[in-house]
């Protein structure tokens, strides 16, 4: 029997090594990731300002999985009804697979905004960023972020204190269609944002739609914002290999009987009708649960009857909600809000805790150190 885990992102990697302690040792479990590394996403945006950050958040897949074998190669396709993985180099047939394949930078056939807009998924990418910014740093230009969820907030936020460090006299502007920053969270967490993004010197505009990007402007619906760098965070899409959508699944997580899909590459809805943000949060549960479920499908007995094994349902708590903004941070605990030296130490924390839940503890002490100093 052969179990197939496609991404080794938050969902994948942690689904997988809780694979390697529950399975059966007969069963075949396999890995699948373009990439040889763990990237821990949700820090991506430090690298902008500290290239260093990069050797504290990438883990080798070989280094934090013993039992499973690692697949480097690109999912181009699935089959579920053959139950065949298409990648770049061959195939794979699975008796069960976890699609966390994560989710692409979404452009929504804006004219030029995927032609110029620079998105933050990879560490290139992150390279690609500072690199321009500091060419905008050089012209006293200016940097335009589209986007102003989380991972644009972290950008914008990163961008307007290397503008500080370097003493240059650039301006950082954040876009967002809605009405608020971080639109999808409690007001009292969206409020503290704003005034931090105010307080690091980062123009937001909301109520901005925008329509499409020029090699020297963003487009809006009532005007244009011109930039010497556009960062692009407006949106995410379901991954190639499902076509660019985001399949709904709902309290069992699965596509199909043998088929579950899970973090970013799914609209995740939960056990009790909730729909549940696409965040490392959120991914980590349900990696909890399809292990289990998982499991217990392999270890089913098919001779005992034609019923098959009740699964765990889906349920997300929320934990609470972080996000930093250059050198200061916001977090929630219940309905608190913190700032400062708190928010940042849980910032860190969160960071720290997932590289450590991995296997990862060096790197781990590592982002600590770059994250508190």
């Amino acid at each position: 029997m052969r179990v197939v885990v496609l991404g080794a992102g938050y969902a994948g990697l942690t689904l997988a090594r809780r694979l390697e302690s529950h399975l059966p040792a007969a069963v075949d479990l396999v890995v699948v990731d373009e990439s040889d590394t763990h990237l821990v996403q949700h820090e991506l945006h430090r690298v902008v300002r500290r290239p260093a950050v990069a050797n504290a958040i990438t883990v080798p897949l070989t280094d934090v999985l013993d039992r499973a074998t690692v697949r480097t190669a690109r999912v181009d396709r699935l089959d579920r009804e053959a139950r065949c993985v298409h990648l770049d180099d061959g195939s794979l047939n699975y008796d069960y697979a976890a699609v966390c394949l994560g989710a692409d930078t979404a452009f929504y056939d804006l004219p030029g905004v995927e032609d110029h807009g620079l998105p933050l998924k990879r560490l290139d990418h992150a390279h690609r960023i500072r690199e321009s910014f500091l060419d905008a740093c050089d012209a006293d230009g200016r940097a335009t972020v589209g986007g102003g969820g989380l991972s644009g907030i972290q950008v914008a936020g990163e961008l307007a204190a290397l503008a500080e460090e370097r003493d240059a006299d650039v301006s950082v502007t954040l876009l967002e269609r809605e009405s608020t920053v971080a639109p999808a969270f409690p007001e009292s967490f969206r409020t503290a944002v704003r005034d931090a993004l105010d307080a690091a010197g980062v123009a937001v505009h909301t109520d901005a739609r925008v329509t499409g990007a020029t090699p020297d402007a963003v487009e809006l619906a009532d005007g244009t914002v011109p930039y010497d760098t556009f960062v692009w965070t407006g949106g995410i899409r379901g991954p190639a290999a499902l076509g660019g959508d985001r399949r709904v699944v709902r309290g069992d997580l699965r596509l199909d009987d043998h088929t579950f899909a899970l973090g970013d590459a799914a609209r995740v809805v939960d056990a009790d009708g909730e729909a549940v943000p696409a965040s490392a949060a959120a991914a980590i549960r349900e990696a909890g649960t399809v292990a289990t479920n998982i499991d217990r499908l392999v270890r089913d007995d098919p001779e005992a009857g034609d019923f098959s094994p009740r699964l765990d349902p889906f349920r997300f708590d929320a934990p609470g909600w972080v996000v930093s903004v250059g050198d200061d941070a916001v977090a929630t605990v219940g309905p608190k809000v913190f700032t400062g030296a708190p928010a940042r130490a849980m910032k860190a924390t969160v960071g720290a805790g997932h590289l450590s839940s991995v296997g990862a503890v060096t790197r781990a002490a590592d982002l600590v150190h770059e994250e508190l100093g």
